[in-house]
């Protein structure tokens, strides 16, 4: 009997194509990992990844947003339930009082906002998830010397600066467009939400925008004007905007 003619590919081949792996024409094991392929894939993992980090980048960034826009509405409606119980007028400075009054306003109306302890960095009501606050290396509602709140009341009591501390809420004269509270960067201006100045304060811009709350009650994200020179808070914006600090 002949015997059976042996295959010289068959014969080159591992054990593991003998029961049935893939072996190319030429006999020869196939080629390893190239350094050119592994740059192309992680190309793509780097191009999938950023597909998926900058929409979870965003949804955060809108979630801190409405939380302190959320936030800024309940204080609004406190200081307008204070006004309730004292003659329609607005938070004023108290004697004895520590602080200034546009921080320090929150003593008279956080009962209004479901608040009764000393106040301490535990007032989430009171703190905006994207405070970094300012010239102290914490935000402000982590901040005893701010009364741990990132909001500020429209009641700077410095001379010749506009304001509505202890206004009779009926003598406010355009309450849709007079601010009642806001976030601390509305005085500057600059933005903790579409900030152009990334994580730092300086320098302040025009059209920096800011969650504030107003005296009939509504809140919204507005653009805070700015001439160059002076803090926001020290005088009403010019034709454009649709705000005031003053009651006039």
């Amino acid at each position: 009997m002949r015997p059976p003619k042996h295959d010289p590919i068959m014969m080159l081949a591992p054990r593991a194509a003998l029961r049935g792996g893939f072996v190319p024409p030429s006999g020869r094991a196939c080629c390893g990992y190239t350094q050119t392929d592994a740059m192309v894939t992680l190309a793509v993992l780097a191009v999938l990844a950023a597909l998926v980090v900058a929409p979870l980048t965003s949804m955060r960034s809108k979630t801190r947003l409405a939380r302190c826009t959320a936030n800024l509405g309940q204080i609004n409606r406190a200081i307008l339930s204070f006004c309730d119980d004292n003659n329609k007028s607005l938070p004023t400075v108290v004697p004895g009082q520590s602080g200034d009054l546009w921080w320090w306003y929150k003593e008279q109306v956080k009962k209004y906002a479901g608040l009764t302890a000393p106040s301490g960095p535990t007032d989430t009501v009171f703190a905006c998830p994207d405070d970094r606050g300012y010239s102290d290396p914490k935000p402000f509602h982590d901040n005893p010397r701010f009364d741990y709140g990132s909001y500020c009341y429209n009641g700077v009591t410095l001379p010749g600066v506009p304001g509505i501390a202890g206004w009779s809420l009926d003598s406010v004269k355009q309450p849709k467009r007079t601010l009642l509270v806001m976030e601390w960067t509305a005085h500057a201006p600059l933005s903790w939400h579409k900030s152009r100045t990334g994580k730092e304060n300086l320098p302040f811009y025009c059209d920096a925008q800011s969650v504030v709350g107003f005296v009939d009650g509504h809140v919204s994200f507005t653009r805070i004007y700015y001439d160059g020179y002076n803090a926001a808070y020290t005088q009403d914006p010019v034709a454009g905007y649709d705000y005031k600090y003053s009651g006039n």
